[in-house]
């Protein structure tokens, strides 16, 4: 996608001034989290004055660090509330399908996460398959279908950025429809205090977006009549030491191209010492054969390359006809290299010195795990403050569109609570003991232990509390 041309069309329609110099900086971030970066990995050796390509051996660790957060700060133990109400439109109820099911929230939400940290902008943005509009407002209808588009940072562009968040934005995406690729532009504006969404179809020709039609079913414009935006932004808790870009995040790679490069090169010279390093056999010119054709014909002829001529067959002497090399591999030196490249890149990243070991063979315990990784700790807690934020936006902006977009009994206003997976600090099992002893103590209900440890729902987790304290004769059972 020319995100220089669609970031031309919004000037010209709207009378911005951006620019796209930010972008130079995600696309060496995305190629970091890809494993190819061509300045870095591409290189060419001169052979009899011929140019032959090559490409650096690498370990693709750009993409390990993104996938480790993304596993960290979203799984399956990540749970959501959103209040008893709303819980079975969003979860569903056992015999019929949530919207989270409908939209895989969870896995697209993990993918965004990598995405969005690998190149340090991401986007859950709300569309509509069949949307009731009438006089450019939207009207309730269940025949409506609710979708999710999952973007990166190169299809972002921020347009008004508050001290708070981002107010305005336009999201652009290439798109196939009918066998022809357009660019599909669409911006988010708060006019009025209420979001006025806009769509546009366009071609590109000679670097210049050309408008086409829309594809049938998708409105040209439409209003909300709500302040709450259809779109949530996620970017990693890190302060951008970047110029440009307003409203956009860094990548958590953004600080560590050093500590990549180092990695690949380590790896690099681990991988050539081996395919540099099988055994080599001189032998004299004496010993060699010819065919009828007048080449050489060494004396195996399973692993040619291994054999050499030397001298002109005279006066060999004392000297040996035949003599073998073994090259060292230096396997424990290239180890201990890429394991130094790794503990440096780990840190960067904010894994702490010790996220990345091959010679790992010991278990440790959770204290020790806490104590041994506070870097780890620490970082996962402040981003996860940056994932909460964004899925509480995504949550309400969903629960917005259930009851206004497709009429369903559901509350938008109710509370939303995230609350994260932390056994890579304290081990369920361990957690699940501390809580045990806070329900015997008083201290935490038996309903929320039931949910959170037993994967109950919340109304029948109440009920077997109250069933429970009725039994015990605790006389505010159902209270």
């Amino acid at each position: 996608m020319n995100i220089g041309a669609v970031i031309g069309y919004l000037n010209k329609t709207y009378g911005y001034d951006l620019n796209s110099s930010y972008y130079t900086y995600i696309a060496e971030w995305r190629d970091w989290w890809t494993g190819f970066h061509r300045p870095f990995h591409h290189f060419v050796e001169m052979r009899q004055n011929k140019p032959i390509h090559r490409e650096l051996f690498t370990l693709h660790m750009g993409k390990k660090v993104c996938e480790d957060w993304a596993s960290l700060l979203m799984n399956d133990k990540t749970r959501i509330d959103a209040g008893e109400q709303n819980q079975v439109f969003l979860l569903g109820n056992g015999t019929e399908r949530g919207l989270f099911d409908e939209l895989a929230f969870w896995l697209r939400e993990n993918e965004l996460i990598e995405r969005a940290f690998a190149t340090g902008t991401g986007a859950a943005v709300l569309r509509f398959e069949n949307m009731l509009v009438q006089g450019g407002a939207v009207q309730p209808d269940e025949n409506c279908r609710i979708c999710v588009d999952y973007l990166t940072a190169e299809n972002i562009v921020p347009l008004t950025v508050t001290p708070h968040s981002v107010q305005d934005v336009a999201f652009a995406t290439d798109t196939v429809y009918n066998g022809k690729t357009y660019t599909y532009v669409s911006t988010h504006r708060l006019i009025g205090g209420e979001y006025v969404i806009r769509n546009a179809y366009f071609s590109e020709e000679a670097g210049e977006l050309k408008p086409a039609e829309l594809p049938e079913g998708i409105a040209q414009e439409y209003h909300t009549g709500s302040r709450t935006p259809l779109f949530s932004l996620i970017s990693p808790n890190i302060v951008k030491n970047f110029y440009g870009g307003a409203g956009l995040g860094v990548s958590v790679l953004a600080n560590a191209l050093d500590q990549l490069k180092g990695v690949d090169l380590a790896y690099n010279n681990f991988c050539r010492d081996f395919k540099l390093g099988g055994k080599k056999v001189f032998y004299d010119q004496s010993l060699v054969q010819m065919d009828e054709n007048g080449h050489p014909v060494t004396p195996d002829d399973i692993m040619q390359s291994l054999f050499f001529q030397l001298g002109d067959g005279c006066d060999l002497g004392d000297n040996h006809p035949i003599t073998e090399y073994n090259p060292s591999l230096r396997v424990k030196e290239n180890i201990a290299g890429i394991q130094a490249a790794l503990d440096y890149l780990s840190l960067r990243v904010g894994f702490g010195t010790k996220h990345y070991q091959f010679n790992s063979s010991s278990i440790v315990t959770a204290t020790q795990y806490n104590g041994d990784k506070q870097d780890l700790v620490q970082n996962a807690a402040k981003h996860s403050i940056a994932v909460g934020q964004h899925v509480q936006t995504l949550v309400r902006a969903l629960l917005w569109a259930g009851k206004y977009v497709l009429g369903a009994d559901v509350d938008p206003e109710a509370p939303v609570t995230v609350d994260f997976d932390d056994s890579y600090i304290v081990d369920k099992e361990t957690q699940k003991e501390q809580f045990r002893q806070f329900v015997i103590a008083g201290k935490v209900p038996l309903w929320y232990y039931l949910t959170r440890f037993e994967d109950m729902e919340e109304g029948e987790a109440k009920a077997i509390a109250n069933e429970s304290a009725r039994a015990l004769g605790d006389p505010y059972a159902d209270a």
